[in-house]
């Protein structure tokens, strides 16, 4: 049996292919400007930490932002102007090899908020100690006075006055400044007591995205998950018990994953924003070193005990809120321009990065409120009560030269549609056989994720043939005819880039 191919076409008969389809390796990692966006107490501690921890800056950086944002919790929230406010939660995701450091990196900020924790718990642990024993006295005089109380009913007396001693006062709850693992119902009973918020720090993300999606039946973790990153009202609905309401539901997250682990979560997550709502942090690797300075703990266990001395205001009505802190006139300025910038970064963004893009104003808003407070604990100045132009302007530096090009950098592989991703993948299985001409049956024959079907492979041969890389000629069986079926050229281009 025969098989009659139309000529191959000459290399100089090709057009240009779309570069987009080509793309290899990593975005490169951006240089975190620390130097030009933190007081310089905060960048020497950072760069000291890093050091002592053989860890990359950028990872001490973003521990201290999620942790300083969720110290801050419902204390202090921002508003550039009326009808707009942010809480300072931030969530950050520390991205690396098993050997880039990045729990060392994190521990450098933890390890003193546990400290502080402990510290704070001492205290607390003796006022919960004296509650427990007028509780337990409640309970006597709460059964007594029920007694008298049935007496005199039964025999037509005056009822009885309900003792001081049956009421205990506010019940008292040990501060819970961090978790590592925790179902939503015991966050819910956590926040409900510490109206503040607290943090999530996971070691591995990736067990926790995926783990909101498993129960029976369909439900999810994911609704309680994108209020409490606005700070918004949550009704947390408890097993065998009565609900609870969090006025303001306040959870800062930070943890690390794994870059497959994250390529993998970028495939099957669901585009409900979750993702988008992170500070990826991927950094290059750092040389292995011998530390020359020691950190500051002193420095560090200080800042995060002011930041968690920072109470809630009592309105007029007996509520607790936020203080807000509002944008001077320099600093809704350098907004409106760097909200015009967001604009044109959407142009020709799409997926998860055009839902990254649409949050930044809100999270520059969130950074510059940190950073106002972290140059409150570090150079004993006043407290903020405004965000200005240059505090704003630190902020915006650091998402614009860093934060966005860190994004897509992490987020490559989430960045355009669907279709594009696979066909990306199709260049690769190109390039890895080294086929100069190949059927869509030879594709399909591989059973690789998102080109196992005729359905799934036919689009994405279609629109690398609209972008210069394929060129499809038919191939008749033998002389006598026979449905011809079709094969793929592909530009030298491809294989030589």
């Amino acid at each position: 049996m025969t098989v009659h191919l139309k000529p191959i076409p000459y290399v100089e008969d090709w057009a240009e292919p779309s570069p987009r389809f080509l793309r290899k390796g990593l975005p490169p990692a951006p240089a975190l400007p620390l130097d030009r966006i933190f007081a310089p107490q905060w960048a020497k501690w950072i760069s000291d930490a890093a050091e002592a921890k053989s860890a990359p800056p950028d990872y001490v950086m973003a521990g201290l932002l999620a942790t300083a944002g969720a110290a801050i919790g419902n204390t202090r929230w921002v508003s550039p102007w009326a009808g707009w406010s942010e809480p300072p939660i931030l969530w950050t995701m520390l991205i690396g090899a098993p050997s880039s450091n990045k729990s060392p990196g994190l521990d450098a900020v933890l390890s003193s908020l546990k400290e502080l924790e402990r510290d704070m718990r001492k205290g607390a642990e003796a006022d919960l100690a004296e509650w427990s024993e007028r509780a337990e006295v409640a309970k006597i005089a709460q059964s007594a006075w029920k007694e008298a109380t049935k007496a005199a009913l039964k025999a037509g007396d005056d009822l009885p006055s309900k003792p001081d001693e049956a009421d205990p006062g506010q019940e008292r709850h040990l501060p819970c400044l961090s978790v590592t693992d925790s179902t939503v119902e015991r966050l819910g009973v956590i926040l409900a007591n510490q109206p503040r918020g607290t943090l999530m720090a996971r070691d591995e993300l990736a067990g926790w995205l995926m783990g909101m999606t498993r129960y029976a039946g369909g439900g999810s973790d994911r609704p309680f998950w994108l209020e409490a990153y606005g700070g918004r009202g949550y009704r947390v609905e408890r097993m065998g018990r009565e609900p609870l309401y969090i006025d303001r539901l306040s959870v800062g997250v930070t943890g690390s994953i794994q870059p497959d682990r994250l390529r993998s979560l970028l495939m099957k997550s669901d585009d409900d924003g979750l993702l988008a709502r992170f500070l990826p942090i991927w950094p290059d690797p750092v040389p292995i070193m011998r530390p020359r300075s020691a950190p500051d703990d002193a420095f560090i266990h200080r800042a995060l005990g002011r930041l968690h001395d920072l109470q809630l205001m009592t309105d007029e009505h007996d509520q607790q809120r936020p203080w807000v802190l509002p944008f001077d006139e320099g600093a809704k300025d350098r907004l409106d321009t760097f909200r015009h910038n967001v604009r044109d970064w959407e142009n020709g963004a799409e997926g998860l990065m055009l839902s990254y893009i649409g949050k930044l104003p809100g999270l520059t808003a969130r950074i510059a409120l940190i950073l106002a407070h972290l140059d409150w604990v570090a150079m004993a100045c006043d407290q903020p009560h405004e965000i200005d132009a240059e505090t704003f302007s630190r902020a915006a530096d650091l998402v614009e030269l860093y934060a966005l090009p860190m994004a897509r950098r992490a987020y490559a592989d989430a960045s355009v549609s669907r279709l594009e991703r696979a066909a990306m993948r199709l260049v690769e299985i190109i390039r890895e056989h080294a086929w100069q001409r190949f059927t869509s049956r030879d594709v399909l024959r591989l059973d690789r994720a998102g080109l196992g079907t005729a359905a799934e492979v036919n689009p994405v041969l279609h629109v690398l043939e609209e972008n210069n890389l394929l060129r499809s000629v038919e191939m008749q069986k033998n002389p006598r005819g026979g449905r011809p079926s079709r094969a793929y050229l592909v530009n030298p281009a491809v294989l030589s880039g």
